[in-house]
């Protein structure tokens, strides 16, 4: 029996198994199509290649957050402070400005960032506002030498002495309230406005000036910081009731 077809009937035979779905021939060797599904697919000649996995983002707040609560005294946290790379501060100052005073004084003052003076020394309230804090100080019978420990919210100087921004203030609090917690004062006093924006979360230094308040299981007390009494000497009267309200606190607290 003749068993090729001829043209006609091999292409009509082949057009009903198209018709019913077929797509490929059969081969001579097996073929695992379950292995063929999944295999990657292949890149296309000339096409690009899928771009790397984007690294996961760091929150700088998070970062500052365990290195602040894993430092166990201020020379260790000063080291913490000097081993973040998350604020961009840092790559434009010349020092960290991290304290000075007395560690364990009953009165911790913090003020805002350094300026051009504490940016060279290393050292905060050093320039015209600094000598004017001393004497401040002295009218009540405080001094950094004894009875005073001085900070900074920033520890690094903010480019033409601009304000810190609030990303910036929000990943540098942490230090902040771990210092606030190995110092150990009796008193805080915030000196302007972005002290109190990071230690209280209010802002508005005229209103707030004065007035006690609680932060971080210490008493506060805002007062203007002794930059503006330079600009504003009217108000050393009130800078001046605010520092007796400071030395009767103490007197009540001793």
């Amino acid at each position: 029996m003749e068993s090729a077809l001829d043209y006609w009937s091999a292409r009509a035979l082949l057009e009903w198994q198209a018709e019913l779905g077929a797509t490929e021939a059969l081969c001579d060797a097996p073929v695992d199509r379950y292995a063929l599904e999944q295999a990657p697919p292949k890149p296309k000649p000339g096409a690009a290649p899928a771009p790397p996995p984007k690294p996961k983002e760091v929150d700088p707040v998070e970062v500052a957050q365990k290195a602040a609560k894993a430092a166990a005294s201020l020379p260790g946290l000063r080291d913490a402070l000097e081993a973040f790379d998350h604020c961009d501060l840092k790559r434009g100052a010349r020092n960290l400005v991290f304290s000075d005073g007395q560690p364990g004084a009953r009165v911790m003052i913090i003020g805002e960032a350094p300026g051009r003076e504490e940016d060279l020394q290393g050292k905060p309230f050093v320039g015209r506002a600094g000598q004017l804090l001393d004497k401040m100080l002295e009218a009540i019978g405080l001094s950094r030498a004894e009875s005073v420990y001085i900070t900074n919210v920033l520890p690094w100087r903010p480019p033409q002495n601009r304000d810190p921004l609030p990303v910036e203030i929000a990943m540098l609090t942490p230090f902040l309230e771990r210092h606030v917690a190995l110092a150990e004062p009796d008193i805080l006093v915030l000196m302007g406005n972005i002290s109190c924006q990071a230690v209280l979360g209010k802002r508005g230094i005229t209103r707030l000036r004065g007035k006690w308040d609680q932060a971080w299981t210490k008493p506060v007390i805002p007062m203007f910081h002794p930059a503006y009494l330079l600009r504003q000497p009217s108000q050393k009267r009130l800078a001046w009731a605010d520092l007796l309200e400071l030395k009767a606190r103490l007197a009540s607290l001793s």
